[in-house]
């Protein structure tokens, strides 16, 4: 059983598909998936978002306005999705 929580897998994520933690944190979070339906239906939507968004662009010189994008920041730290059960 792995000693990682869902609720780190869920944090590290797009990390975990980027490949950006070091190797021992990655292999430990990897480590967790076999156990976890959650977790692997959860980096399976996070997968699916990536493919869905990855190529949206915004126009040259468009940019969000700071009010705005701060107002988004504030609204994802608010509603940070519940870790899967695990």
């Amino acid at each position: 059983m792995s000693d990682v929580r869902c609720a780190e897998l869920v944090e590290e994520a797009s990390g975990l598909l980027d490949g950006a933690p070091a190797a021992p944190a990655r292999a430990r979070l990897a480590a967790h998936l076999p156990g976890c339906e959650g977790c692997r239906r959860y980096l399976d939507q996070v997968r699916a978002t990536v493919r869905a968004l990855g190529g949206v662009r915004p126009a040259p010189g468009e940019r969000l306005p700071d009010a705005a994008r701060e107002r988004l920041r504030a609204a994802f730290a608010r509603s940070r999705p519940s870790p899967p059960a695990g």
